[in-house]
């Protein structure tokens, strides 16, 4: 069964999302600062990250710059799901080096499909 790690701050964000993972069969596991996601990242190594962008103690861009410069994570699948939503803020996350990019508020029906779909580009099912 894949796995993906979500990290977010926000309470009422990190439950829809875990509850629309679970909902698709998808186990999850949960970090609430970028520190806590690189950390959780490298102990768990799953097969999807979602990564908010404005995280505490750190970003979610220093978050990605840190698991990218680790071997195993090269061609981990990182996607940012932010609240950002400024022209320009989708393809800056995606120079940066994530490799997707979801805005909120997540819309809970189409939710499920995009995640399976970059666990599809993640060779996992």
């Amino acid at each position: 069964m894949p796995g993906v790690l979500v990290v977010e701050d926000n309470e009422q964000n990190l439950g829809l999302i875990r509850y629309l993972l679970r909902s698709a069969g998808i186990t999850c596991s949960e970090a609430r600062d970028g520190r806590e996601g690189v950390a959780r990242a490298k102990s768990e190594q799953p097969d999807l990250i979602l990564m908010d962008i404005q995280l505490p103690l750190l970003d979610g861009y220093g978050a990605l710059a840190e698991l990218r410069q680790d071997p195993r994570f090269a061609h981990t699948c990182i996607v940012a799901v932010t609240a950002y939503s400024m022209s320009g803020d989708r393809e800056r996350a995606l120079k940066a080096g994530f490799d997707g990019y979801l805005s909120k508020p997540i819309d809970p029906f189409t939710f499920a499909t995009t995640i399976h779909s970059y666990l599809a580009q993640a060779d996992v099912s």
